[in-house]
């Protein structure tokens, strides 16, 4: 079988966009097979190379840098140079789609907002994320994943009743505003593709977090505006009844989601949970049934309470680490782990795009840019009369 020719194959965009949202936006299209070029800063390039979140140190970078800019070229200019932005505009002359997730404003003054952009390439599909909107107050806020968690409520929605507000342990606002934007460029692309015409698509990371929380934001403004309450023990939603959550075993954890309180009773050998027939109890008595549950489940193993549990169709799962996700064979044969390799020969191992097209799996085996490294090839292949370069 002949490899498929990747969906977005001879799509070029041109990636003004640092960190995490724009990147990963670009990166998902780049996976789909366009022609990703990332303008980046001279001297300094994206900000997210020295952008830390651990003390791992991949071939002189942050290890997110590699994680979510493979599979891209790097341009270094300096965009307070006229001749380098004479430079650019001309890849935006033959670009099919242009990203950015700058403050509002910022764009405008160095001369790539969407009215200039359009006037070079009527058809260019133009895309932007921002923290807060571009017309809200809050627009000149740093549009950080933890603080969009904090003022969008995702904070009072994880962790027990008395644990105060709990922080995902993911940069989950900036991949949600990631993945909208690539989902509005797509379809402005279908559109290009058949009226050739082009798109202006925007983004915020706040209505991305806010979306995020459509079932739970439903109920709270149907229900008379009560905030979601989160039970006092082993809380995993704040709006589902027992079971639901995680609990400890004799040597681990197991997840139960929602099922009848009587039957796991029955199937647990826990006589007390008979004591709760009534489907409102799950909701109403939450706490004192997770209370039972929690001390039972110690008495067992995580392997025995599954072999009980998964025959009689219960909704449960063991609770793994990494370590233990990478060893499953559930896992391995899904082949979610790519190694790319750097121009310099450095080799590292991250994630492949999670898409199927056509029964197979999208891959490339080409890492993260060093900065500036493609300068001497963009300049040969799409400037007309090349400026000066800082190559």
């Amino acid at each position: 079988m002949n490899k498929i020719m990747k969906p977005l194959e001879d799509y070029l965009v041109i990636d003004f966009s640092q960190f995490l949202s724009g990147p990963s936006a670009s990166l998902r299209l780049a996976d789909l097979g366009a022609r990703v070029i990332k303008i980046e800063r001279l001297g300094v390039g994206d900000i997210c190379r020295t952008l830390y979140t651990s003390n791992l140190i991949m071939n002189g970078e942050s290890s997110v840098f590699h994680a979510i800019n493979r599979n891209k070229e790097s341009f270094e200019v300096d965009l307070k140079n006229e001749d380098d932005c004479d430079m650019v505009r001309e890849l935006l002359k033959k670009a099919d789609v242009m990203i950015h997730n700058f403050r509002p404003g910022v764009m405008e003054r160095l001369g790539f907002d969407f009215d200039t952009v359009v006037a070079l390439n009527p058809s260019i599909v133009y895309g932007e994320i921002s923290g807060y909107g571009t017309e809200t107050e809050w627009k000149n806020k740093p549009g950080q994943d933890l603080l969009l968690q904090s003022v969008t409520g995702l904070t009072a929605l994880t962790g027990n009743a008395d644990s105060g507000p709990v922080a995902m342990g993911l940069s989950i606002v900036d991949m949600l505003a990631g993945a909208h934007l690539a989902q509005g460029l797509l379809a402005c692309l279908y559109r290009k593709a058949i009226k050739n015409e082009g798109g202006f698509v925007q983004v915020s990371m706040m209505e991305s977090a806010y979306d995020f929380q459509f079932e739970t934001i439903t109920t709270f403004m149907n229900d008379g505006g009560s905030l979601p309450e989160r039970s006092q023990k082993n809380n995993a939603n704040a709006y589902l009844g027992a079971p639901y959550g995680i609990y400890q075993t004799e040597n681990g954890y197991i997840a139960l989601a929602m099922g009848s309180i009587p039957q796991l009773g029955q199937l647990l050998g826990c006589e007390s949970l008979g004591n709760y027939p009534v489907l409102s109890e799950a909701f109403d008595k939450r706490d004192e049934i997770k209370a039972i549950l929690a001390d039972h489940l110690l008495k067992e193993t995580t392997e025995k309470w599954l072999n009980v549990l998964e025959p009689a169709d219960i909704w449960c799962a063991d609770v793994l680490n990494w370590n233990e996700l990478l060893e499953h064979n559930g896992f391995k044969v899904l082949n979610m782990i790519q190694e790319v390799e750097m121009v310099d020969g450095y080799q590292y191992k991250t994630t492949r795009c999670p898409i199927r097209i056509d029964g197979e799996i999208l891959t490339s085996s080409i890492g993260s840019p060093k900065l500036g490294q493609d300068n001497e090839k963009i300049i040969k292949e799409f400037i007309t009369h090349p400026a000066p370069a800082n190559v």
